[in-house]
């Protein structure tokens, strides 16, 4: 088990002579959004950052921030957190292209929260329905100290406004690039939360990303099965100390 990284590397390589036949199946190409019909749908406004801030400023000013004040977060800034990170940025050609690029405009990326401290928002699990930009309540409460526990104990889960926890749906990506598909799907991931980062500079927030956690209690928190569906990564927002 030592050497699975390596070994993956190299197996899933690309190689000019050795390029893997693979003819797309359309009957059987995952569906792009998933949906939890069943769940208290929560509407999200539209929402600017008051001041325009410039690609410069966001990159000068990003930095990990860890220390959060006891303050919350609007159901705006929220709104256009998710919305800048992986939201709906333009339909073309019949596609719904997103502000984050993924590979072959498949986004097996799926988010979900862990709201802590945002106004007009009930504390508890949520999941991003992009297609409607609404949240779906999937369940009621407080989860900071659960959450913080699947992050290895870093305590800033339980102290930040909002947790988001990003999975992957990984047959999305793999219908049409089989096992090199798990490469894309860590670069789909990183595109998101940069984008998350910078949006959340822009409106004076801080966050940082989180790759530390115990894959399964963290699955466990969002509910998703560790299998077909599984937690990539997380990020933290809020107001900084």
């Amino acid at each position: 088990m030592s050497d699975i990284g390596d070994r993956f590397q190299q197996q899933t390589k690309y190689d000019p002579g050795k390029m893997p036949g693979h003819q797309l199946n359309w009957e059987t190409k995952p569906q792009l959004y998933k949906e939890y019909a069943e769940a208290t749908k929560i509407e999200l406004p539209s929402f600017q950052p008051a001041e325009e801030m410039s690609l410069d400023q966001t990159l000068k000013q990003r930095k990990s921030v860890r220390d959060f004040q006891d303050k919350p977060i609007s159901k705006g800034q929220l709104a256009y957190l998710l919305w800048a990170s992986t939201g709906i940025q333009r339909l073309e050609g019949g596609y719904e292209f997103r502000t984050a690029p993924s590979a072959g405009a498949l986004y097996p990326i799926e988010t979900y929260l862990v709201v802590n401290n945002v106004k007009a928002v009930e504390a508890g699990i949520y999941h991003y329905s992009i297609r409607s930009h609404q949240l779906e309540q999937l369940r009621r409460g407080d989860f900071s100290r659960q959450i913080a526990a699947a992050a290895l104990g870093q305590t800033m889960c339980a102290t930040a406004s909002v947790v988001f926890v990003w999975s992957a749906v990984f047959e999305r990506c793999k219908w049409k690039y089989g096992q090199r598909a798990y490469r894309y799907i860590y670069l789909d991931a990183g595109h998101i939360a940069e984008n998350l980062a910078l949006a959340a500079v822009s409106l004076n927030r801080g966050s940082c990303e989180i790759g530390a956690l115990y894959d399964e209690e963290a699955n466990a928190v969002v509910g998703v099965d560790g299998i077909d569906e599984s937690v990539i990564c997380m990020a933290v927002v809020g107001t900084p100390a």
